[in-house]
C-alpha cells in the first residue's frame, strides 16, 4: 500500500527519496536517521549510489544492518570508505540492493565486506590458483580455525560468492562470465570438501584413486547462483589393493564429500551434490571403476544420457583419473547420432520435462517452458551431437561456445545464432538475478510487482520498468521458439537454396548427416527434393522456403519422414501455381502441419490426396475435417449421379465424392490420433473408432446408394419393375466398417402391382449385377468391392431374391449361423419401406422368443470352435491377428451376439447391430459384469484401431501387424507410441487381448 505523503518541512526530503527510487520512503528517512548513519547523512554520493541499486529500500537496510554490525572502530572505516571509494561503494550497495540473503550474511559476517577491497585484483578471481589459495586460507587459515570445517567451508563460499556478485550486479563481467566463476567457485568448493572428507577418513584416502567429475551446468561452466551440482564419481584401487575394498572407501569418501555440502549447518547449506546422473542413476553404485563405466555405457546406456556427458569435465581429485574417464567416454558421446531413434529419443526427454510443468507453472518457467533457457540448451545438443563427430570444433561443453562454434561453421545462420545467444543472455541474467535475491533455487518469474519491479531495475530498466521487462522477456522467449522450430532445419534449405551475403553454407556431407540424424532413410534424395521445393525466385519458392524448416521437423515427428517429403513435393508439384494452395499454407497455420501430419503417416492419405490434390483445402476449412453425415452424403452423391451422362460416368462422380470423405475422414482419423499422448493401452479409444466406422459405413451406403441410381436410371428410367433394396450385414451393418472393409451385403426385391414376376426377377438381377460391376471398374479412385456371401445358400444361392423368397428359406431352411449374421442387418439403399418389411421379417429368427435354446448354443460354440482352427491363416499368430486371434474382433463379436440371441427378445437395449452399442446394453442389464464389459470393449476397439492403422500406413488391409520395420513403427505412432515403443505396443496389444480371451472363454464357453 502507498504511504501518504507527509506534511511539513519533510515533505522535500520525502520527494526526493521518491526520486532516487525508494517506493517507502517514510521508512527509509527512519533508517537515514540512524545514528550509525549520523557521518554521511546528508552525502549526497551516498544517496544518489543507493538510487541506483535494484532495490534502493533494500539497500539501504543492509547498510544499516552491516553498520550496526561492526564494531565501534570498524563503523567510521567502513563509512567512510563507502562514500570516498565509488568502485567499493557500488559494489557493496550494488549487492545489498539485489541481494537479501548476502544481506544476511553480511550481517552474520560483518567484517566479509572487506573481501570486496580487493576483489578487483584478477589473481583473486575463480579459477586461479590464488583464489584456491583465498578459499583455503578460510577454512584451515586464522578465519576457520576455531570452527567445524563444513562451517568454515560455507562462511568462506559466501563470502567468494559476494565478489562474484558485486562484479555482477555491476556489470563489470557479463552473464556468461559470472556463469564461469560461479563454476569455478563451485569446483574449488567441491575441492575443499573433498579434502575435508579425506582428512576426516584417513585410512579410506590411503587406500583408492577417487575422481570428481563434474557434469550439467558445473561441468560446462555455466553454473547458476543456487542449483545442484551434478557430479560422477570414478575411483581405482592403489597398488596392491583389492578392488572391492577401494571401491567401499571411495563410496564413503564420496558419500561423507556430498555431505559436507549439501548438509544444513548453523550456517546454513552450500547447494546439493547430486550423482543421479551416475550409471543406473540412483539406483546404480554411488562409485564405479573406470572399466564399469565403460562396460556400462558401452551396453546399457540410454541416448540421454551420452547427452549428458557433453559437458563432462574433470573436477577435483585425481587429475590423471579424470582424464582417463573422459578421454575413454569422449568417441562414444560422438558416435551417438549413430544410434537408431536418436533425435526422437531427444526430443521425447524434452517433451516430457515440458509435460511435467505443472499448468499453471508453464508459462512463468524461465528454463523448462515452451521458449526457455532448456530450448536453447537442447537444440545446441542435438546440432552439437549430429556435427561434432566429423567436426571437433563444435565440441565445447558451454551453451554460448558451442552456438558460436555452430555458427561459424555454417550449421546455424549467423542471424539466428545472434538472436539465439542475445535471448540466451538475457534469460539467463534473469534467472541470475531471481536465484541471487533470496539464494534460492527456482527459475520461475516472479508475480508481484514489487519483485518485477527489482528485477527490471537490476537490468538497468527505470522506465515503466515492470511492463518494459515483460515486454523484452516475452519477445525474448518467442523469438527462441521461433529460431527452436527451424533451427535445425533452415540450414538444410540453405544448403540447396541462394544464401544472404556473408552467410556460410552448409556441406552437402553435414546436410546428410543432419538428415540421417532426423530419421531419413535416404538423404540424397531428400537434398534433391528440397532444392527442387527451396530453390528459385518465385513466390512458391518463398513461401515454401518460409514453411520448410517446420514441415521438415513434423516431417521427422513420424515414422517416415522421407513419405512426408517426397509427398509434399507431389503436391506443391501439382497444386504449386494455385494462388488459394500456397494462400492456404502460408495463413492457416493448423493447415500446413495437418498436410505434413497426413503426408507422413502412411501410405492410404496420401494416395487419396494426390489423385485429386485439391482436397488439401479440406485441411484449413472451419469443418474441413468433420465428417459429413449419411444424408447430406446421399444428397451429394445421387445429385452428381444426375448430372453424369451415362452410368459408368455417375458412378465415377459418385466414387469421386466417396475418394474425397475417404480422404477428410482418414486425414482426421490421423491427425487426430497425432494429437494423443500417454500410453494409448490404458485410455479410451472407443469414440474414435465409432466416428471412423460410422463415416466409412455412411460414405460406403451413399455411394450405393448413387450405384443402384445409375443401374436404374441407365436401363429401366426413373421406375425399376420391382421394388428394389439393398441390406448391409456383418461389420458395414453394424456401422463398423474399417477403411479396407468389403460391403457385406443381401439384395432383396418385391415386384410391383401387375408387374410379371420373371420379368422383376430378371430386372433385379441385372440391377445387381451393374452395381457390381460399375463400383469395380478400373479407376485411379479406391474400388469398393460387395460381397454378397452371406445370403441364402451363400455363393451357391440367387444372389437377389424376393421377400416372399427369404420368408420361405429362413422358415424351412435357415441355420443358426444365418439368423446370426443376420443380427447386423441393416437397410443402407434402396426402397426403405421394403427394407423396414425385411427386418420385420427377420427378427424374430434373431431375437428369438424366449431365447436360443440349448441345441443352438452348442451348435454356435462348435461353428466358432471350428472358425478358431480352419480359417486362421497358416504361419499367423494367434496372439496378434485382429480379426480371428485370441481376444480379437470374432472373439468379442461372437460372444456379444450370442448374449442378443439369447436375451434380445427380453432386453430392447441388446436389438441394435452395433457390437459396443450391445455390450453397454449387456452389461446394463446385469448380464455381463463391470469389469468384463471393459475388458471386451478395450479389446475389440484395440483391435480395430489396429486394422484401420495397417490400412492407413500400407494402403492395403491387412488384420496383422505389419513386418516392415518402418510400417510397425507408423502404425505404432498411430496408436500413440512413441518411436523405439513398438516393443511395448505388442506387449500391451497381447496383454489387453489375452485378458479379452479370458472373459471370452466364461461368457462364450461355459456362460
Amino acid at each position: 500500500m502507498a504511504l501518504p505523503a507527509p506534511q511539513g518541512r519533510r515533505s522535500s526530503a520525502f520527494i526526493r527519496l521518491l526520486r532516487h527510487g525508494f517506493t517507502q520512503p517514510s521508512a527509509a528517512g527512519l533508517l537515514l536517521d540512524a545514528p550509525e548513519l549520523a557521518p554521511v547523512r546528508d552525502d549526497s554520493v551516498l544517496l544518489e549510489a543507493l538510487g541506483a541499486t535494484a532495490d534502493p529500500d533494500l539497500a539501504l537496510l543492509g547498510l544499516v544492518r552491516l553498520v550496526e554490525a561492526q564494531d565501534p572502530d570498524d563503523q567510521q572505516e567502513l563509512l567512510s570508505t563507502v562514500v570516498a571509494a565509488k568502485p567499493l561503494r557500488d559494489r557493496l550497495l550494488g549487492v545489498l540492493g539485489a541481494s537479501e540473503a548476502l544481506g544476511d550474511h553480511l550481517a552474520r559476517h560483518p567484517h566479509d565486506w572487506r573481501s570486496l577491497v580487493t576483489y578487483e585484483s584478477a589473481d583473486l578471481h575463480p579459477g586461479t590458483p590464488e583464489f584456491e589459495e583465498s578459499l583455503a586460507e578460510g577454512i584451515w587459515g586464522e578465519r576457520g580455525a576455531d570452527r567445524p570445517r563444513a562451517d568454515a567451508l560455507r562462511a568462506a563460499y559466501r563470502r567468494c560468492l559476494l565478489g562474484i556478485a558485486a562484479r555482477d550486479v555491476c556489470g563489470t563481467t557479463d552473464v556468461a562470465e559470472t556463469a564461469a566463476e560461479l563454476a569455478d567457485l563451485a569446483t574449488a568448493t567441491v575441492r575443499a570438501a573433498l579434502e575435508i572428507s579425506r582428512e576426516e577418513q584417513p585410512g579410506d584416502a590411503a587406500v583408492c584413486r577417487l575422481s570428481v567429475i563434474g557434469m550439467g551446468k558445473c561441468g560446462g561452466r555455466e553454473l547458476n547462483y543456487v542449483s545442484d551440482v551434478d557430479v560422477i564419481f570414478v575411483a581405482e584401487p592403489k597398488e596392491g589393493v583389492e578392488e572391492a575394498a577401494a571401491l567401499r572407501s571411495a563410496t564413503r569418501i564420496a558419500a561423507r564429500m556430498m555431505r559436507v555440502c549439501s548438509d544444513i549447518t548453523a550456517e546454513g547449506t552450500i547447494w546439493p551434490v547430486d550423482a543421479n546422473l551416475r550409471p543406473e542413476g540412483r539406483n546404480g553404485p554411488l562409485v564405479r571403476t573406470l572399466s564399469s563405466h565403460l562396460a556400462y555405457y558401452q551396453r546399457w546406456a540410454k541416448t540421454w544420457e551420452f547427452q549428458a556427458l557433453l559437458k563432462a569435465r574433470p573436477m577435483a581429485g585425481d587429475p590423471e583419473l579424470g582424464r582417463a574417464y573422459v578421454e575413454a567416454l569422449s568417441p562414444m558421446v560422438w558416435q551417438a547420432a549413430e544410434r537408431d531413434n536418436f533425435v526422437a529419443d531427444v526430443r521425447q526427454m524434452r517433451r516430457r520435462v515440458v509435460e511435467n510443468i505443472p499448468a499453471d507453472r508453464v508459462d512463468r518457467e524461465l528454463k523448462l517452458g515452451p521458449g526457455g533457457l532448456r530450448d536453447v540448451e537442447f537444440a545446441v545438443q542435438l546440432l552439437q551431437l549430429v556435427h561434432g563427430r566429423s567436426d571437433a570444433t563444435l565440441r565445447s561443453a558451454t551453451t554460448l561456445e558451442a552456438l558460436g562454434a555452430l555458427a561459424a561453421g555454417g550449421y546455424v545462420g549467423r542471424q539466428d545464432a545472434a538472436a539465439l545467444d542475445a535471448a540466451y543472455r538475457f534469460l539467463r541474467t534473469l534467472e541470475h538475478r531471481i536465484q541471487l535475491y533470496r539464494m534460492r533455487r527456482t527459475h520461475l518469474m516472479p508475480e508481484n510487482d514489487a519483485d518485477l519491479r527489482r528485477l527490471a531495475r537490476s537490468l538497468g530498466m527505470r522506465t515503466e520498468a515492470v511492463d518494459t521487462l515483460r515486454r523484452e522477456w516475452k519477445w525474448h522467449a518467442r523469438e527462441v521458439r521461433r529460431i527452436h522450430e527451424k533451427l535445425f532445419y533452415r540450414p538444410l534449405l540453405d544448403a540447396v537454396a541462394h544464401l544472404d551475403p556473408g552467410e556460410t553454407r552448409l556441406s552437402a556431407k553435414a546436410a546428410g548427416h543432419r538428415l540421417e540424424a532426423l530419421g531419413y532413410a535416404d538423404p540424397v534424395a531428400a537434398l534433391r527434393h528440397l532444392e527442387a521445393l527451396a530453390s528459385g525466385v518465385t513466390r512458391k519458392a518463398a513461401i515454401q522456403r518460409t514453411l520448410l524448416p517446420v514441415l521438415l521437423s513434423w516431417f521427422a515427428d513420424s515414422a517416415d519422414p522421407d513419405a512426408g517429403l517426397l509427398n509434399f513435393r507431389k503436391v506443391s508439384d501439382a497444386l504449386g501455381k494455385t494462388p488459394w494452395y500456397l494462400r492456404l499454407l502460408r495463413d492457416e497455420g493448423a493447415a500446413a502441419e495437418n498436410l505434413a501430419r497426413v503426408l507422413s503417416a502412411g501410405r492410404l492419405a496420401p494416395d487419396l490426396l494426390l489423385r485429386a490434390p485439391e482436397a488439401v483445402a479440406l485441411l484449413g476449412a472451419p469443418d474441413g475435417l468433420r465428417p459429413r453425415g449419411r444424408a447430406a452424403l446421399e444428397q451429394e452423391v445421387l445429385a452428381a449421379v444426375g448430372r453424369a451422362d451415362g452410368a459408368e460416368a455417375a458412378v465415377a462422380a459418385a466414387r469421386g465424392v466417396r475418394r474425397r470423405e475417404l480422404f477428410r475422414t482418414a486425414a482426421a482419423d490421423l491427425i487426430g490420433a497425432y494429437g494423443t499422448e500417454g500410453s494409448p493401452a490404458e485410455k479410451d479409444h472407443g469414440s474414435a473408432i465409432d466416428v471412423v466406422g460410422s463415416a466409412v459405413s455412411d460414405l460406403t451406403a451413399a455411394t450405393l446408394a448413387g450405384a443402384l441410381r445409375a443401374a436404374v436410371r441407365e436401363q429401366w428410367g426413373d421406375t425399376l419393375p420391382t421394388r428394389f433394396t439393398v441390406i448391409g450385414v456383418g461389420r458395414f451393418g453394424g456401422h463398423e466398417l474399417s477403411y479396407g472393409s468389403d460391403a457385406d451385403v443381401l439384395f432383396v426385391h418385391e415386384p410391383r402391382e401387375g408387374a410379371d414376376e420373371q420379368e422383376a426377377a430378371k430386372a433385379a438381377r441385372a440391377v445387381a449385377d451393374e452395381m457390381r460391376r460399375l463400383l469395380q471398374l478400373p479407376s485411379a479412385d479406391p474400388p469398393l468391392p460387395i460381397d454378397a456371401d452371406l445370403r441364402p445358400e451363400g455363393r451357391s444361392g440367387p444372389l437377389v431374391r424376393t421377400l416372399a423368397s427369404y420368408a420361405a428359406y429362413y422358415r424351412r431352411w435357415s441355420l443358426v449361423w444365418e439368423a446370426q449374421a443376420l443380427l447386423r442387418a441393416e437397410p443402407v439403399a434402396g426402397d426403405a419401406g421394403l427394407g423396414q418389411r425385411f427386418l420385420d421379417l427377420i427378427d424374430p429368427l434373431r431375437y428369438p422368443v424366449e431365447g436360443l435354446g440349448e441345441d443352438a448354443i452348442r451348435e454356435i460354440r462348435r461353428l466358432k470352435a471350428r472358425m478358431e482352427s480352419e480359417r486362421l491363416p497358416r504361419g499367423a499368430d494367434p496372439t496378434t491377428h485382429t480379426k480371428l486371434g485370441r481376444g480379437g474382433l470374432s472373439d468379442v463379436e461372437w460372444t456379444v451376439q450370442l448374449l442378443q440371441m439369447r436375451h434380445g427378445w427380453c432386453v430392447p437395449g441388446l436389438r441394435t447391430t452395433r457390437t459396443r452399442e450391445a455390450l453397454a446394453a449387456a452389461h446394463a442389464a446385469g448380464l455381463v459384469g463391470t469389469e468384463e464389459a471393459q475388458t471386451l470393449d478395450e479389446a475389440w476397439v484395440l483391435a480395430a484401431r489396429v486394422r484401420n492403422a495397417v490400412m492407413l500406413v500400407r494402403g492395403r488391409p491387412g488384420d496383422t501387424f505389419p513386418v516392415d520395420g518402418r510400417e510397425l513403427a507408423a502404425v505404432g505412432r498411430y496408436l500413440g507410441y512413441e518411436e523405439g515403443h513398438v516393443g511395448e505396443m505388442l506387449d500391451d496389444y497381447r496383454r489387453i487381448t489375452r485378458r479379452a480371451r479370458g472373459v471370452v472363454e466364461e461368457l462364450f464357453y461355459e456362460g
